[in-house]
């Protein structure tokens, strides 16, 4: 019998888009492929912003999702909060804002996005990576390049 496999923490070190840019495209690849998500803020008032922002994105573009306030979270597709909860069944979970990554057990990745401008935040996220690393989670960390194209550095 075969060991599950570690799970994945991609660290995104935001400085050329902001959260509301990529967050949306990342979560739009995430779907695609067939994975549910957790959203996970760091204060009720960011997930207000987020929610009302992932509707409104991109005329061309839906994000399904919801909170638990909409009702039924286990048959959202992207499931939006502040705690810790997973009633969606996600194997990926994205933590912005600085909100604190949970047990990485159940999860096939962790995305934590951090701004880069924000020394707080950096600080934050050199801990968490620590943290996620001696828990035996695969991390890398990625950076956005000059063209926009995102590079592992880690």
């Amino acid at each position: 019998m075969t060991a599950p496999a570690a799970t994945e923490a991609l660290f995104y070190h935001l400085e050329r888009q902001s959260l509301e840019t990529v967050l949306p495209m990342l979560l739009s690849k995430t779907l695609e492929r067939g994975w549910r998500a957790v959203v996970q803020a760091g204060t009720e008032e960011r997930l207000d912003a987020l929610d009302l922002h992932l509707w409104t994105f991109d005329d061309q573009a839906f994000l399904p999702h919801g909170r638990r306030q909409d009702g039924y979270p286990e048959r959202q597709p992207i499931f939006l909060t502040t705690g810790l909860e997973n009633p969606n069944g996600a194997t990926v979970r994205f933590i912005v804002d600085g909100a604190e990554p949970p047990d990485p057990a159940g999860y096939a990745r962790l995305v934590i996005m951090f701004d880069g401008r924000d020394e707080t935040a950096v600080t934050e996220a050199r801990a968490h990576w620590k943290t996620l690393k001696a828990k035996g989670c695969s991390v890398t960390y990625w950076q956005q390049g000059e063209k926009g194209g995102w590079e592992k550095k880690a």
